[in-house]
């Protein structure tokens, strides 16, 4: 028999894990969903810290008596949870985090809310006590509330408390005894987290993920939204059992096979010259006159110290080289955008790069497109909003076009959806892939609608078959003439 202790997210109490428990015990196990204390209102509650439920958590421990316990967490609870964890080691068999990270030593739970608003409070107001819990039409800043029906969210705001500030400003002292604590993490694909997105990270040599691939870290995926307690009840109480007896997918660790991204261009343009400025790389075109340019914009997070930077590999390189085959200036870059508070910084390497590019003697400065990838779809935000006369055409490639749910971002100015209509006269081409991230392709879902409701023409290139980043990975008739179809497209557009 497995005990699982589960510890709920902010706002929330052991009744968001009603129908999981009952699912858990259906098959003999022990469930105990934790109400933590102190959210009850009064001076008491507002005293309530992160030590004190980490102390709700250990105490609960101690009190089933058993050496065989699974600390199941959602979204803030990872905190009271690895807390517990560090205190009692010998008594955890595993610990799951249910589509959260596993919490940094010594990082308040503050510095991971969802809630970009709630950061901002919590630091600028310190004489606040108690954070608010949303409406119903508010709780998908904290998370994607795919799967859930409105009477739900309803009953979520009806049941909901307040979360003592202290709770979540309060850093987590570990000892480093949760180290060795086997670990599976639950992810919420319409969330915004996949195996593959993170399968994708992992190889791309972020030094911060490589603890993943142990074979002590399992994963599970459900297609939902970030309360799957609620949405999925009978799926999670099955994917937390088999968690506990260590099943689970497990990272790739093999270091043998090339990385997706470091694989060659689905294409084979001929090989023309380059040449470098600063972070731009300019594919030249066999013409001695100015000549349009077409900028590549990668996406990311990309790793501060990966080797070789975007502007190098093959993809890149490879559309770079094509658009100079063509007669236009194929043009890459490197931006900074290393983690997702970097969009700032940037965009405005992006704006640093176009002006490089503008003022090369072989590019026509009056006609230039952007072309943007991945999470790099959100950079065309700028451009789109405020378009100069000589940005011709904005393209994008299986992008991001509003940020994803569990990103942080909800009032980010990096929208592309908020600045379509300024687009109107502004062609836009954008290259869609079937086999997208599910969290992603809703977000070209909704900006094609948007579109569509403005009057403003898309030309979409759909290629059905295909993975996101499928330069690299599908060689195939098909992905081969869409890249083709889509840069004649975007070339059409800047010598128009």
């Amino acid at each position: 028999m497995t005990v699982f202790i589960l510890v709920p997210g902010i706002f929330t109490g052991g009744w968001v894990w009603d129908e999981v428990a009952e699912g858990i015990r259906e098959f003999g196990d022990e469930a105990y969903p934790v109400t933590p204390s102190g959210t009850s209102g009064g001076e008491a509650g507002a005293a309530t810290d992160l030590e004190t439920h980490i102390q709700d958590v250990v105490h609960l421990i101690d009190r089933v008596a058993a050496q065989d316990v699974v600390l199941v967490a959602h979204g803030y609870g990872v905190h009271p949870a690895f807390g517990a964890a560090d205190r009692r080691p010998e008594r955890i068999r595993r610990i799951v985090c249910l589509d959260t990270n596993v919490p940094a030593p010594g990082a308040p739970a503050l510095a991971t809310a969802a809630d970009p608003a709630i950061r901002d409070r919590a630091v600028g107001a310190p004489e606040e006590k108690w954070v608010d819990p949303p409406a119903p039409e508010g709780w998908q800043r904290w998370g994607s509330t795919a799967g859930l029906s409105a009477e739900q969210l309803d009953r979520m705001s009806r049941l909901a408390v307040p979360q003592p500030v202290r709770t979540l400003t309060q850093p987590l002292a570990l000892s480093g005894a949760t180290a060795r604590i086997p670990t599976t993490g639950v992810l919420c694909a319409a969330n915004g987290s996949t195996i593959a997105l993170v399968q994708s990270l992992v190889r791309l040599g972020d030094p911060r993920l490589q603890a993943l691939v142990d074979p002590n870290v399992t994963f599970f995926e459900l297609p939902t939204g970030h309360w799957p307690m609620l949405s999925m009840p009978g799926e999670l109480a099955g994917a937390l059992r088999r968690a506990a007896a260590g099943e689970g997918h497990r990272l790739d660790a093999s270091t043998d096979e090339q990385p997706p991204h470091l694989r060659p261009f689905l294409m084979h343009p001929p090989e023309v010259p380059r040449e470098r400025v600063r972070h731009v790389d300019l594919y030249l075109p066999d013409s001695e006159k100015p000549c349009p340019a077409v900028v590549f914009v990668h996406g990311g997070p990309v790793p501060e110290n990966a080797l070789p930077t975007p502007r190098d590999w093959p993809a890149f390189a490879g559309y770079g080289r094509y658009a100079a085959s063509l007669g236009a200036v194929g043009v890459t870059l490197d931006h900074g955008l290393h983690d997702l508070a970097d969009y700032d910084r940037a965009a405005a390497d992006v704006a640093d790069a176009v002006g490089l590019v503008r003022a090369h003697p072989r590019v026509d400065a009056e006609r230039v497109a952007l072309w943007f990838f991945s999470a790099g779809g959100l950079l065309a935000t700028d451009w789109l909003a405020t378009p100069p006369p000589w940005l011709r055409c904005v393209a994008a490639t299986y992008p991001v076009l509003a940020p994803l749910p569990n990103w942080g971002l909800a009032d980010s100015r990096f929208r592309p959806v908020d600045a379509l209509g300024a687009a109107e006269r502004l062609p836009i081409v954008v290259t869609r892939v079937g086999r997208e991230h599910p969290a992603i392709a809703a977000t070209v879902d909704g900006f094609l609608a948007v579109a569509t409701e403005r009057g403003v023409a898309v030309e979409v290139v759909d290629v059905p078959s295909a993975h996101h980043g499928f330069e690299s990975i599908d060689h195939t008739a098909e992905a081969r003439d869409a890249v083709a179809r889509a840069v004649r497209s975007v070339l059409a557009h800047v010598r128009d």
